[in-house]
């Protein structure tokens, strides 16, 4: 995992610009400022946690989907409560992706959303893991588990999810840092039916 480490460094950079807000700031998260204190608290743990959360989405949600070479998490925060006593909460929109490669382009082969809220500690060897993962329902208790989740920033999730445009965004990004990290000979990535699309270059 440790190759991976870059493009999830790159995921809190994208968040604490664009998405990640503090549990006690402004729920829009499109329009919030943002929390320099919680951006700076969730740097500090930087690898640690985002680590666990890829290793957790790679290993527990990605692997129930149809398999390819790789799989590439997608992760847009929406809230954290802060580190306390070496545990901490993190709400966001989770997403994962699997790849085969095919030429120079990564066609995606499965995937899917799964929002909710992760609780990480750290076990015996002082290592981050993924203890509990609550998750948005899909189907006919979708809203009304999401509320439930994340409460008072529902909207925050709201506007992350239905932002089109911005998750391709953090998606584009995520492979990028990905493929530089793993210094793969791809320039393009593909969902089927749809044109591929040029892997930016940072």
């Amino acid at each position: 995992m440790n190759k991976m480490k870059s493009w999830m460094m790159a995921a809190i950079l994208i968040c604490g610009i664009g998405c990640f807000v503090s549990c006690s700031g402004n729920a829009d998260a499109n329009k919030a400022a943002v929390d320099s204190t919680a951006v700076a608290d969730s740097a500090k743990s930087g690898d640690v946690v985002m680590d666990a959360i890829n290793k957790y989405l790679v290993d527990s949600i990605g692997a129930h989907y149809t398999q390819g070479d790789m799989c590439i998490p997608v992760i847009m925060m929406t809230c954290s409560d802060g580190m306390k006593n070496d545990s901490v909460y993190m709400w966001g929109d989770y997403w994962v992706f699997n790849y085969k490669v095919a030429g120079d382009t990564l066609k995606c082969v499965s995937g899917g959303d799964h929002a909710g809220k992760m609780l990480l500690t750290k076990n015996e060897n002082g290592e981050f893991q993924v203890v509990s993962f609550e998750q948005v329902e899909d189907g006919h208790g979708n809203q009304e588990s999401a509320k439930r989740i994340f409460g008072e920033y529902y909207d925050a999730l709201q506007a992350v999810n239905g932002d089109e445009n911005y998750r391709e965004k953090a998606r584009a990004g995520a492979i990028a840092d990905y493929v530089k990290a793993n210094n793969l000979p791809v320039k393009y990535y593909q969902d089927y039916g749809w044109p591929a699309k040029e892997i930016p270059a940072e």
